[in-house]
């Protein structure tokens, strides 16, 4: 990857997350810790590799991005202003009447949104299903989507990984966001699901594992993905609540907005992140 790409995309993470707090903080609610930890990957797909066109969000030939774990949304809505779908300051209606930000993904109502989810483990079986619309008809685009690992504790996960297998959709490509927490705290105490990989493995998708958190490892995984010939999952090691002190491994940050003072420290430590970014990329 080249510098300029990577500068470019680590400001525009840092943007991503700090449009997701203030969007949370200004709705009293919704879910900061996922969207903080899937950041990087949401960015990469958008401003890197996926084939799409903000002018026309629904043009045939684009690429395919399911957020299975839909609650996560503040993360999407953000890159997909920075990209043009919509203005930034829709994001201040978050959750709110009379905006169109749900505080679930609804592709009837917001522009770029592939597919409606919330109920996790059905974003993925969709994703799936797309991809097998593209095979049938010779479609050459890619369907990407992300699952959290709390997520991947529901059956019906396996399920679509099973028909992914059966039907050969080598054409998509899931991030597994593994930040270690979900609602209820840790995953491995709640539900494990480790190794992820080798359960992929099992139900015959190429896996890899890398830092979540590092575009070039993701870049290269990706790579690998295309030539594997296989479904394949990249099992993103992560950190909920990336780049904001006190909501970094603490799981009550799952699902709850920061308040005034709290929201001060994250804005002053995202803030900061990003006019740094945005100075590497000035100076090259």
């Amino acid at each position: 990857m080249e510098r300029n790409t990577l500068l470019m995309l680590k400001e525009r993470a840092a943007k991503v997350r700090m449009l997701s707090v203030e969007a949370v903080y200004g709705a009293k609610s919704g879910h900061p810790g996922g969207s903080l930890s899937i950041a990087d990957v949401i960015t990469y797909l958008y401003f890197h590799k996926m084939n799409v066109n903000p002018a026309d969000p629904t043009m045939e030939s684009r690429d395919r991005f399911v957020l299975s774990k839909g609650h996560c949304c503040p993360a999407l809505y953000s890159a997909l202003a920075l990209k043009g779908y919509f203005p930034v300051e829709e994001l201040k209606m978050l959750r709110k009447l009379g905006g169109m930000l749900q505080g679930h993904p609804d592709m009837k109502t917001i522009p770029g949104i592939d597919m409606s989810t919330g109920s996790l483990g059905q974003g993925f079986s969709t994703a799936c299903g797309m991809a097998v619309v593209a095979k049938r008809k010779g479609y050459d685009w890619t369907v990407y989507t992300a699952l959290g690992d709390g997520e991947i504790e529901e059956g019906q996960v396996w399920e679509a990984a099973m028909f992914a297998n059966q039907y050969k959709l080598d054409n998509i490509i899931a991030f597994v966001d593994c930040n270690g927490y979900q609602i209820d705290g840790a995953v491995e105490d709640v539900m494990n699901p480790h190794p992820v990989d080798e359960k992929f493995r099992a139900f015959g998708w190429f896996a890899q594992v890398i830092d979540g958190h590092d575009f070039e490892a993701i870049d290269n995984a990706v790579a690998e993905a295309k030539k594997s010939g296989k479904p394949s999952v990249i099992i993103c090691k992560t950190v909920k609540g990336k780049g904001v002190s006190f909501m970094e491994n603490n799981y009550s940050w799952h699902g709850k907005a920061p308040k005034e003072d709290e929201y001060a420290i994250a804005e002053k430590e995202l803030r900061d992140a990003w006019i740094k970014a945005a100075e590497d990329v000035k100076n090259g």
